[in-house]
């Protein structure tokens, strides 16, 4: 049977957030055979505790597609259960776990991921948050055939967008998982039809993008403005950047670079806050922060925040 210019495929899903969710969806759309979905255990959330489900899951059981969950990959059971499921090839989007060795050689056609990069640049679990703290004027998507390397296998078909000068990690995500389904299922028409061309990743060319520590969330009043922008726009919304104001955790979600050169002041000082929000001198000039949240409270205009308060700065 035909599927979209290829063959329907039996295809067993494996993601967790939102971004995974289109292509999911995408592979309803296109006709093919979704035999089970894995993602990650339900977790309990917020002040009751009460368990909340992965936005894959819950895409899954709206169009009952069986769901498994297990803690781990690895001792056999998973395997077993993609041996029942019988197969033709895994789809891996952002699932959140590592795919061992007796999982990959499962499928007959393989197992193969969607990753928010345009590897091998940014191999890990963050690659659109850090190409936004990096300053990227262009990333995408890379589909890939899986390997016991993360991120490491060979390419399939990529596709690119340019990341616009203030956007946040949060809107790059949005699109990029959207064109993530498309570069999807481009892909599996090529493999069903028998016209994929793998092509080997330059490692010497390969950059990280792991996990975001908590430590990477204070800003650092010793680097550039536009640096700061950037870690700001690659926090947003989350985990989001955080300054020292007052004794005071103030996150941060949206600064500007001023126009006024830093020049006899030293970097975390304090030029204003008031009707224009807060101002802060960096490296090389002042930042013009905007938008912040306080703890327990919700986003606002940094000028909100400070009226009425006396403020000052702490590294």
């Amino acid at each position: 049977m035909n599927c979209s210019g290829g063959l329907v495929l039996r295809v067993v899903f494996m993601g967790t957030p939102g971004f995974a969710v289109p292509s999911l969806e995408r592979l309803y759309s296109d006709g093919h055979d979704v035999a089970g979905v894995f993602t990650q255990p339900d977790k309990a959330r917020n002040r009751g505790m009460k368990l909340s489900f992965s936005p894959v899951k819950e895409a899954a059981a709206t169009h009952g597609t069986p769901v498994y969950q297990p803690s781990t990959l690895r001792g056999g059971e998973a395997a077993e259960m993609l041996r029942v499921l019988g197969c033709d090839i895994a789809v891996v989007v952002a699932y959140g776990k590592i795919l061992p060795k007796e999982v990959l050689e499962i499928p007959p056609l393989g197992c193969v991921n969607v990753h928010g990069s345009l590897l091998p640049k940014y191999r890990g679990a963050a690659p659109i948050q850090w190409a936004v703290m990096n300053g990227e004027k262009e990333t995408g998507v890379t589909s890939q055939y899986m390997g016991e390397e993360v991120d490491a296998g060979d390419i399939l078909l990529s596709d690119k967008v340019q990341v616009g000068d203030d956007e946040t990690a949060g809107e790059l995500y949005e699109r990029l998982s959207v064109l993530g389904a498309e570069v999807l299922s481009d892909t599996l028409k090529a493999i069903s039809s028998g016209t994929a061309v793998r092509v080997p990743q330059d490692h010497s060319l390969a950059s990280p993008a792991p996990m975001l520590s908590s430590g990477i969330r204070l800003i650092d009043w010793t680097e550039t403005a536009h640096k700061i922008k950037c870690r700001v726009r690659g926090l947003n919304p989350k985990p989001s950047a955080v300054m020292d104001i007052g004794g005071v955790a103030l996150k941060v979600f949206k600064a500007e670079p001023g126009d006024v050169i830093t020049d006899g002041r030293s970097p975390g000082d304090m030029v204003y806050s008031g009707k224009h929000g807060i101002i802060v001198a960096c490296a090389d000039r002042d930042l013009v922060i905007s938008e912040v949240q306080p703890p327990g409270g919700r986003r606002m205009p940094a000028a909100d925040y400070v009226r009425g308060r006396k403020l000052g700065l702490v590294l």
